[in-house]
């Protein structure tokens, strides 16, 4: 019982800041403010049909790498940029450590932590050996919607201190996960040492912007 109170309770405030995100214009007004040239790097995780990144690359020019784990998703955003060269594709998940891991399919909603029928194994890349490979020095934004996995991307990059290559973060986490306002807390709360919020709508968006004595 308590367990459904608190998911009702969730979803309640959920609704009332998404209906706040909506009436300030979140998505056309924060969602692509950002000052970016044609050599700053972006990283789009989570990135399903390739929307968000292609609104970016249309306001500013960038290199943008999508990170997309089901295949078919993958598939069709490297087929929609497949002429443009700023725009590299990977089909895996950024994570905590490699492995294969099985999500449950419901578009823009996939989820590791969500129970459905329809179900996919997908590959998960550790974030750390990813910079390293790619060799990162530097990311001028960074966007996290991954449908709960942003818990355990984020709590990485803090333990290497990846975070502090990352000019901004915009992050979406989700309350359907186990100990998500814990979890949550404690990102933001280690977050702060090395970056400001600049913007946050609770479980909507929220964005982080590195401080100059950090970078």
């Amino acid at each position: 019982m308590f367990e459904r109170l608190r998911n009702r309770k969730n979803r309640r405030a959920y609704r009332e800041v998404l209906a706040r995100w909506n009436a300030d214009g979140g998505d056309s007004r924060f969602r692509f403010d950002y000052d970016l040239a044609p050599d700053s790097v972006v990283l789009d995780v989570g990135g399903y049909q390739g929307q968000w990144a292609s609104d970016l690359y249309a306001r500013q020019r960038c290199h943008i790498h999508v990170f997309e784990p089901i295949r078919e998703f993958a598939d069709a955003i490297s087929a929609r940029f497949s002429r443009n060269a700023d725009i590299d594709v990977y089909a895996f998940a950024l994570g905590a450590s490699d492995r294969t891991e099985t999500l449950s399919l419901a578009g823009a909603s996939s989820s590791a932590h969500k129970r459905r029928q329809s179900q996919v194994d997908v590959e998960f890349r550790d974030v750390k050996r990813w910079f390293e490979e790619a060799a990162i020095d530097e990311v001028a934004l960074m966007k996290i919607n991954i449908e709960g996995g942003e818990y355990e991307l984020l709590e990485r990059m803090l333990d290497t201190r990846l975070v502090k290559r990352v000019a901004a973060l915009q992050i979406q986490f989700h309350y359907f996960v186990e100990n998500a306002e814990r979890r949550m807390t404690a990102i933001q709360d280690r977050l702060a040492v090395t970056h400001t919020p600049t913007w946050q709508y609770r479980y909507i968006w929220e964005n982080w912007e590195r401080k100059e004595t950090s970078a």
